[in-house]
């Protein structure tokens, strides 16, 4: 599987040892923290197998995709006794569990006396493949009430654009930022809500085989409206990350990278619509994956990699390490290789000892 940072620690800690199952995860080589690649490279297991992709999370997912379309491939796994598996949202299983959080979270609310029972609430997510919101979708469509969500983009705005305009076009700069989850031109999951929205799986295909060969497609004005009927959208750059990491947190509350996107964009939607309506964020990450910006946020002048300001976080906002991440800089790396995109295929089969 490829991940963009804390799926890939999560699947491999999940499925680690487990009988008759291997699992190797990609990451892009320069998309994800220090923290979360120290995770991934110092991961336990047997069955275990990490490996950096030079480029962007596009590049190892598009990697993934190409060798599960491999007949080859396929055909040399099931000849050795294996068969392919998905342990993020390409596997639409990932998704289910993440239907569930959102009636959790509307439940929770309600308790609390956010809104009566049975009253819509908001939901602003930070997104990049576009599953966590896509399950959000999906818990509306089973009956939650949901009245909008917020698909909240950082500097790499692709979605923003798309349900603005209607028009989805990757051939834009990438932006290396500092909530690298959602640094990510391609949206995996967005095809699945135009086939399921449409109900249309020629004209699906049709547009992502033009995303492949031009970059870009446009659907029908209908669909776009259909779309903004269930979907907000905004996005925020760096500064105001930044700045609402720092408001959250003499507020009271530590926020990551990516939650503050989400935040910072629910209160531009706000200040946009002139309605403060009920909504919550879905807070998707730990502050101390990213140690060293939330650090520079909430005013400290500390300097380092990220593994080295795990203490200095606590130290600085008085809030506990959480126990995974205590003492990660200094269990011994088992991972340490970085390949090419085309060299994907080769590095599952090495793993796998087969060739």
């Amino acid at each position: 599987m490829a991940t963009s940072g804390d799926t890939g620690k999560a699947a491999l800690e999940g499925f680690r040892d487990v009988e008759g199952t291997r699992i190797f995860v990609f990451y892009p080589s320069d998309g994800v923290s220090d923290v979360q690649k120290l995770q991934m490279r110092t991961q336990q297991g047997a069955n275990v197998g990490v490996c950096a992709v030079r480029g962007n999370f596009d590049d190892a997912q598009s990697g993934v995709k190409a060798i599960f379309g491999d007949g080859e491939m396929r055909r040399v796994l099931a000849d050795a006794g294996y068969f392919f598996s998905s342990a993020n949202s390409i596997n639409w299983g990932r998704l289910l569990p993440q239907v569930v959080y959102y009636f959790s979270a509307y439940c929770d609310a309600a308790a609390a006396g956010m809104l009566p029972f049975g009253e819509p609430l908001d939901f602003c997510v930070p997104t990049g493949n576009f599953g966590d919101i896509l399950a959000g979708w999906i818990a509306k469509k089973c009956g939650l009430p949901v009245d909008r969500l917020i698909c909240a983009s950082n500097s790499n705005k692709v979605l923003t654009d798309f349900f603005r305009t209607g028009v989805y076009d990757r051939m834009r700069p990438f932006h290396t930022t500092m909530s690298p989850s959602m640094d990510i031109l391609i949206s995996s999951n967005l095809e699945r809500l135009l086939y399921m929205a449409s109900g249309d799986d020629r004209q699906v295909r049709a547009w992502m085989e033009q995303l492949s060969g031009k970059g870009s497609y446009e659907i029908p004005a209908e669909l776009l409206r259909t779309l903004q009927a269930d979907f907000a959208f905004g996005w925020c750059g760096e500064e105001e990350t930044l700045r609402e990491i720092g408001e959250r947190y003499r507020a009271g509350y530590l926020i990551d990278t990516h939650t503050a996107v989400a935040a910072a964009v629910l209160e531009s939607c706000r200040r946009e619509n002139g309605e403060r309506k009920p909504a919550v964020v879905v807070s998707t990450a730990s502050p101390y994956k990213f140690c060293d910006s939330v650090l520079r946020a909430v005013g400290s002048q500390a300097q380092g990699s990220g593994t080295k300001l795990i203490e200095t976080l606590s130290r600085v906002t008085g809030t506990p390490v959480p126990p995974p991440l205590a003492g990660l800089d200094k269990r011994p790396v088992r991972f340490d290789r970085t390949v090419e995109k085309t060299e994907m295929p080769r590095a599952v089969l090495e793993m796998l000892g087969i060739g």
